[in-house]
């Protein structure tokens, strides 16, 4: 194994040397740069990221300038990127930065992997990258790669394998390890896709690449996942006056969506009269019911099943957050989960 792996270290550097993409966080090595782009990558595509990575970077230039960012603003400028647990794990990373560090990024692995929402692979990325240390940085793309190189078997997702890979990377790490584990990563998500997406006629590992020579690139790496989602069926409510504002209120500050701002919404599904009783619960009375449209939103354990509808009241209830369709648009973070509701500016009457 160790001999198979250590034969697609020059090709994988030779290769990297001539391909890597341009990216914004590549232009340099400031770990709070690598730092903000590696928690922004999990779960999400490089496409996506850009956009958002420049704009938080513009917004936060520093880790002092994060620590400090209110959430609200901070929310809004992760609006669309999903897993919010993500965002408030680096403002807290932040605040910990300048609390226990004295604002100086931390160097080493082990004071990295301390920081919230760190885990093994970014604080090895973050190491390896911006200090030079020799250590792994292992994810989906590398686990995809070591598997098909070496022809394995094993389940991916389960944690000893994910741990005997580091293992056995860490045995060949060359000394610039922080090139490799980008190269194996750029590998992963330009070459060496999932299934039959896999570009081997363009891999510079092909020649030493079991899963190639087999016609195993399809079947290989094996992830074998259980996950039981609960179905829960929730009723939207786009609630309107007569001048445009648009009724929302603050999810709890723990539990799911944390602190984002939401259309107000019930369990179940509603009909009309259920609607109307539910408003006049509210202190309100509902002028008109008009049916939206349907959606669904997938959580990591959780399907929402939803049925949204907008409501034009005769008054206001204190209970919510009246806003303006430029406000909703500008300063309040939507979860992605009821964007589908979010209606075009000049159509909330």
């Amino acid at each position: 194994m160790e001999k198979q792996l250590q034969k697609i270290i020059q090709p994988l550097l030779a290769w990297y040397a001539t391909h890597r993409r341009e990216l914004p966080w590549r232009l340099d090595k400031e770990p709070y740069h690598v730092w903000v782009s590696e928690i922004m990558l999990q779960q999400t595509r490089v496409e996506a990221v850009k956009k958002y990575y420049v704009r938080f970077i513009e917004t936060l230039p520093d880790v002092r300038s994060l620590s400090e960012v209110p959430e609200d603003r901070l929310l809004k400028l992760w609006e669309g990127l999903g897993y919010y647990s993500r965002t408030r794990n680096l403002k807290k990373a932040a605040e910990k930065i300048m609390r226990d560090f004295d604002g100086k990024f931390p160097n080493t692995f082990a004071s990295l992997i301390k920081l919230p929402g760190v885990g093994e692979y970014t604080a090895g990325a973050i190491a390896s990258i911006c200090f030079d240390e020799k250590v792994t940085a292992v994810d989906g793309n590398v686990l995809r790669i070591v598997a098909r190189v070496t022809g394995s078997r094993e389940n991916v997702l389960l944690p000893q394998v994910k741990k005997k890979t580091e293992t056995q990377l860490l045995k060949i790490l060359p000394d610039n390890a922080g090139t490799f584990n980008e190269a194996m990563m750029e590998l992963g998500e330009t070459v060496c896709l999932p299934g039959d997406a896999a570009r081997c006629e363009e891999c510079p590992l092909r020649g030493e690449c079991v899963a190639h020579r087999d016609g195993l690139t399809a079947e290989l790496p094996v992830r074998v996942k259980q996950v039981n989602r609960r179905q829960e069926r929730r009723t939207v409510l786009l609630l309107t006056t007569e001048d445009g504002s648009v009724a929302v209120e603050k999810r709890p500050d723990k539990g799911l969506l944390a602190g984002m701002y939401q259309f107000p919404n019930v369990e179940g599904f509603l009909t009309e009269e259920d609607i109307r009783k539910e408003v006049e619960a509210w202190g309100m009375f509902a002028l008109e019911v008009t049916y939206i449209k349907d959606a669904k939103h997938t959580f990591t354990h959780l399907n929402w099943l939803m049925k949204g509808y907008r409501v034009r009241i005769d008054s206001r209830s204190g209970d919510f957050l009246w806003v303006t369709p430029e406000e909703l648009r500008g300063q309040y973070a939507i979860p992605t989960a009821l964007k589908p509701f979010v209606p075009p500016a000049n159509n909330l009457v």
